[in-house]
């Protein structure tokens, strides 16, 4: 193996998130693995003072990896991509924000790229537990459906990855709140209220101490709960930014697909006609039903042939997906997920089922190996 000096790769590294790489001893001993967490600055400064080293074929970016790694293992993926996101987004440092933001961004990008099906099937499944964690998987969900919808559009590659950045920041200031909104029955107090309206300039605010300069990602931020009709807030504009419409339209879309205590989620097939309803003729909303399609993948259907599945991968139109069907007509399970293309009379959709009625007697890591078979 040829190694390089830790300190050589500074810029990789940020106090409070996981290890890119392993750290080598100067005898080439482990002493790091990937993933562990350097708690400290001073740990941190340590670690370069006594010479520690990586193997430099440890260097490939988190996208060569991820676009060369077998299917099967972008679930687990996905997983760890995500849990470094969410570390990154609550730690908000006073200082680099916006590399921070880009280096935990270019990996959940490189997975939606490589498989969009499967970065479709984490919004609609992977809703996560805790109060902070609820708040980190939607902005991640939304930012999913920014990135596919903002290409769909054909924005410029650098508006697309503003805008996904924005999508993933427009809600630091209210993780907790939105945790604990998920879990909370009874109406909002007056107090939630001030902090849900409050939130887009608090966001802004924060983001700004943490080294945010970009204009339009800040934007997009500020105006990401405005209409464009002056029913938004904070200040009910009537003008907003073409990315900070997209937002809108995609937190709202995305916000229906994840269950609360005091609701269950939408249909996917239900939220995108909401959506199609009251924006009629909105391109972006139209990119959006379009991307995601009226069954996208992780959506439990009912099939004309009696069986039950999980969509796994959309189809040549927004109705004619990929299911695996996963019980047959009586509702016994299947020994193994058998595919059914939903273009074929036999086997169209008769109806989207919700989460709590799908009743399919299969565990999510199932669900995700019938994903990426």
């Amino acid at each position: 193996m040829q190694y390089i000096q830790l300190e050589a790769l500074k810029h990789h590294l940020r106090v409070g998130l996981p290890l890119p790489f392993n750290v080598y001893q100067s005898d080439h001993k482990l002493l790091l693995a990937r993933g562990q967490i350097v708690g400290t600055a001073f740990q941190l400064e340590a670690l370069f003072e006594r010479g520690m080293l990586v193997d430099i074929a440890e260097l490939e970016t988190a996208r060569e990896r991820i676009l060369k790694a077998p299917r099967k293992q972008l679930p687990t993926i996905w997983g760890r991509a995500i849990d470094k996101a969410g570390q990154a987004l609550l730690m908000l440092p006073t200082d680099g924000f916006e590399e921070v933001v880009e280096e935990v961004a270019q990996p959940l990008v490189a997975l939606v790229e490589r498989d969009p099906d499967l970065a479709i099937f984490q919004v609609l499944r992977q809703h996560g537990n805790g109060h902070t964690q609820y708040g980190v998987n939607h902005a991640i969900h939304c930012a999913i459906a920014v990135f596919l919808s903002a290409q769909r559009l054909g924005l410029a590659a650098p508006d697309v990855q503003r805008a996904f950045k924005a999508a993933l920041t427009m809600n630091v200031s209210m993780f907790e709140l939105q945790g604990q909104l998920a879990t909370q029955a009874g109406p909002l107090t007056e107090a939630q209220r001030e902090a849900i309206h409050a939130h887009p300039q608090r966001s802004v605010q924060m983001l700004q101490v943490a080294g945010v300069s970009d204009a339009e990602w800040l934007a997009a931020v500020a105006q990401h709960h405005e209409a464009g009709d002056g029913s938004g807030y904070p200040d009910g504009r009537r003008e907003v930014t073409p990315l900070a419409a997209l937002l809108h339209h995609c937190d709202m879309y995305t916000a229906k697909l994840s269950p609360r205590q005091s609701r269950e989620a939408l249909t996917a097939d239900v939220a995108a006609r909401r959506l199609f309803a009251a924006h009629p003729g909105d391109p972006m909303a139209a990119a959006l039903i379009k991307e995601f399609g009226l069954y996208p993948p992780g959506c439990f259907v009912k099939l004309k042939s009696g069986e039950t599945g999980v969509v796994v991968r959309r189809g040549a139109s927004a109705h004619t997906p990929q299911v695996a069907a996963m019980t047959d007509a009586h509702g016994a399970s299947l020994s193994e997920p058998v595919t059914r293309d939903t273009a074929q009379s036999g086997y169209g959709i008769v109806f989207a089922l919700g989460a709590g009625c799908a009743r399919l007697p299969v565990a999510t890591d199932q669900l995700l190996a019938a994903v990426c078979a």
